[in-house]
């Protein structure tokens, strides 16, 4: 077979060839890294002066003067070498348009004699999120957000059950209509369902909906969201919550594809493609009697971690970058390096949600353009306002003390409503009434 020299290397023709039988950008590889030769797609979108300088891959994608291993990131041709497997791996690479979120597939290709010879690379752009500021999409490129986001990038195309796990504040939601919109069902509906403010009572008919007179307040036929996401997604946030007595109708839901609305007998047809997302522990809950093991094995298919706040430092400047340019009041604003070094010494224990709230606040309190270490939410005023006791000789009724000190104890605590009431040493249910309670200027943002 005739073979041509190029680059330290000889690619045999036919596997030139094979590189324009893919429609995604694709390169062929030697082991020194060099970009051997390039397909049409890729020639279109990146150009071909890699190619015909012969350069490496990692200086092409990265900027880098070592591979990527050697620069702190898992290298696909190392990988793929190694293990004699195809693999894939999200990278941040340079383009013509800027940086972008690739999905980087790798196919060994062995010699006659078994041993790898060359590497085939198949780039694969993602939308789901963005490496840089953006106004709509997440944003991140801390190895723990990118494998986030390469398991989204694998489940997104399927129709299988997805469950999000995070804490509070994670971005949940978001990640889930990210999913939604890359998936076949993306021009459907996306059905949010809010499970840990549903009664029993509420849930069946809030997910299945009723007819006319199946109880009383039901004054005319309506239809559950099931119905609604009909053709899409629908989205079960916190899903723990799901009282154990509904559990049961949401499995032989998930299970037959079919319900009925209160007060019906008539069967209908479920469509929809199921994501769950919660902070809590499941398995945990299976193990205490709170939540069906099959009904976890139904949801859990397809189990996806995100990462807390503390656990992706490096992503803070550009999701801070990103969250000035969506609040309103922030707008052309921006932190200085004090600031900025304050933020990174937080724990964040509310995550994107608490970092966004410090964000607005702080853009209120700026008088300028610059958002310094004293704008920051770490403002005296807040804190004097929630602390527990009253200052010097001050008397104030009960009352008065105990909205203050229960404001302070909801800003500060991690945990969920129901393990707040318990160390409250009381009712969940009365815990809602007392927050309900509290003065407009002693809630937590």
């Amino acid at each position: 077979m005739k073979e041509t020299e190029w680059a330290g290397g000889r690619i045999p023709p036919d596997l030139s060839a094979v590189l324009n039988t893919h429609r995604d950008p694709a390169v062929l590889l030697d082991l020194d890294y060099y970009i051997l030769a390039a397909n049409a797609a890729y020639t279109r979108i990146f150009g071909g002066t890699p190619v015909a300088e012969g350069r490496r891959c990692f200086e092409v994608s990265h900027g880098y003067s070592v591979p990527c291993d050697q620069a702190g990131e898992d290298c696909p041709l190392r990988l793929a070498t190694e293990s004699g497997q195809v693999s894939r791996l999200m990278h941040v690479h340079h383009t013509p348009r800027g940086e972008e979120h690739v999905d980087v597939e790798t196919h060994p290709i062995p010699d006659t004699d078994g041993k790898v010879r060359f590497v085939l690379e198949i780039l694969r752009h993602t939308r789901l999120a963005s490496p840089q500021p953006s106004v709509d999409r997440m944003v991140g490129r801390s190895p723990p957000f990118l494998r986030m986001l390469e398991l989204m990038q694998r489940v997104a195309p399927s129709n299988v059950a997805v469950l999000l796990l995070g804490e509070t504040g994670t971005g949940k939601e978001m990640v889930a209509q990210a999913i939604h919109e890359s998936s076949s069902r993306g021009e459907g509906p996306f059905v949010p369902v809010e499970c840990a403010g549903l009664t029993e009572s509420l849930f069946e008919s809030e997910l299945f909906g009723h007819e006319k007179g199946a109880f009383t307040g039901a004054t005319h036929r309506k239809a559950g969201l099931v119905e609604a996401a009909r053709g899409g997604t629908l989205f079960l946030d916190e899903v723990g919550d799901i009282p154990l007595s509904m559990q049961v109708k949401l499995l032989r839901l998930l299970e037959t594809g079919r319900f009925r609305r209160v007060g019906s007998a008539v069967p209908l047809d479920a469509d929809f493609r199921l994501i769950c997302a919660t902070h809590r522990d499941l398995k945990a809950q299976v193990a205490a009697g709170e939540f069906r093991l099959d009904l976890y094995f139904r949801i859990g298919v397809f189990p996806i971690a995100l990462p807390a706040l503390r656990q992706r430092r490096e992503d803070l400047p550009l999701l801070v970058n990103a969250l000035l340019e969506r609040l309103p009041s922030a707008r052309g604003k921006r932190l200085t390096s004090g600031a900025l070094a304050a933020l990174g010494k937080m724990d964040f224990p509310g995550n994107i949600r608490e970092l966004r709230n410090i964000l607005e606040r702080a853009s209120l309190l700026a008088d300028g353009d610059a958002i310094d270490v004293s704008d920051l939410a770490l403002d005296l005023d807040f804190q004097s306002a929630t602390k527990g006791s009253p200052p010097g000789d001050e008397v104030v009724p009960l009352a008065e003390l105990e909205q203050r000190y229960l404001a302070r104890v909801v800003a500060e605590f991690s945990g969920d409503r129901e393990d707040l009431a318990c160390r409250l040493g009381i009712s969940e249910r009365t815990l809602y009434r007392k927050l309900q309670r509290l003065e407009p200027r002693l809630r937590p943002s």
